[in-house]
């Protein structure tokens, strides 16, 4: 998620360079989606692997810094697990079934594992290693179960551009007008600059769902920009929360002028799930 900064003329030839190193590797990431979504498949799955096994080691990186000590090779390989089996799924190589219980057998293999250290593991030990597995692994996946449906390039292309939207919305609109605080787990982010956020997220939800043909005139994308708007705040202002208990500026330092891997996919973790249900849910009414 991109954050809204107020600076002084003193900061500003710094402030230029750290903008322009962001969004050259801004476009790069964006390029590399681009690529990867629209090839979708067994290509979309493993550049997904990747991203969660940087992100998980991030997750887990934070939650050693309290003192945590999660079940960090038993969730790594349950992720991936996760994501392979829903990919196998949805090509048709393996019962719905047998994907769907890859998360319950995930958690109670973490627990197991932890189980069996020579120190036994504590709440927090489990309570970090499922949610690691819930946030790193499960909601992700839903980005392949998007990609899967009918028309399923054009809606994750869609629901890319809505997040894209909702962060430089929210920048653009904060930088300029940002005057109330949102939240005290990110002072950088305003009022204003979510009120941008969301507009800018519907517009573009009012045109991709015009494109794809949908009922009344498009009308469910600007519902679908709103709640992808909603959700990509949740999940900026989580990793936010998370940043802030474990006393850390950035989640990492993988991406230049962006930190981690969490940072910048902050926005992308709870909205797959959001979106695929709504369009599985409200699909008999998207048919124009």
């Amino acid at each position: 998620m991109i954050r809204e900064v107020v600076l002084d003329q003193s900061q500003a030839p710094a402030a230029r360079a750290a903008l322009r190193k962001r969004l050259i590797s801004g476009l790069g990431v964006g390029g590399f989606g681009l690529l990867v979504v629209s090839l979708g498949g067994w290509w979309f799955t493993a550049a997904l692997g990747g991203m969660v096994h940087l992100g998980l080691l991030e997750f887990f990186r934070m939650a050693q810094f309290k003192g945590i000590r999660p079940a960090t090779k038993t969730t790594l390989v349950a992720c991936q697990l996760l994501l392979f089996t829903t990919q196998w799924a949805i090509q048709g190589g393996l019962p719905a079934d047998v994907a769907h219980a890859v998360l319950p057998l995930s958690g109670a293999a973490i627990c197991g594992w932890l189980l069996l250290q020579p120190i036994t593991g504590s709440i927090a030990d489990i309570a970090a290693s499922i949610f690691g597995l819930f946030y790193l692994g499960f909601l992700p996946s839903h980005w392949l179960s998007l990609r899967g449906l009918e028309n399923g390039l054009e809606i994750t292309l869609s629901a890319c551009l809505m997040i894209v939207a909702t962060d430089i919305g929210s920048w653009a609109v904060g930088r300029r007008y940002g005057r109330r605080p949102l939240s005290p787990i990110s002072p950088g982010k305003t009022i204003e600059g979510a009120i941008g956020g969301f507009i800018s997220a519907m517009l573009i939800g009012l045109i991709c769902g015009q494109l794809m043909g949908w009922a009344l005139h498009g009308l469910p994308g600007l519902l679908l920009g709103a709640l992808i708007a909603l959700f990509a705040l949740v999940g900026d202002l989580t990793e936010s929360m998370m940043k802030r208990d474990a006393g850390v500026k950035d989640s990492g330092d993988v991406l230049p002028g962006h930190g981690g891997i969490l940072d910048r996919i902050d926005s992308y973790l709870f909205t797959p799930a959001v979106v695929f249900y709504a369009i599985a849910l409200c699909q008999p009414l998207l048919a124009p």
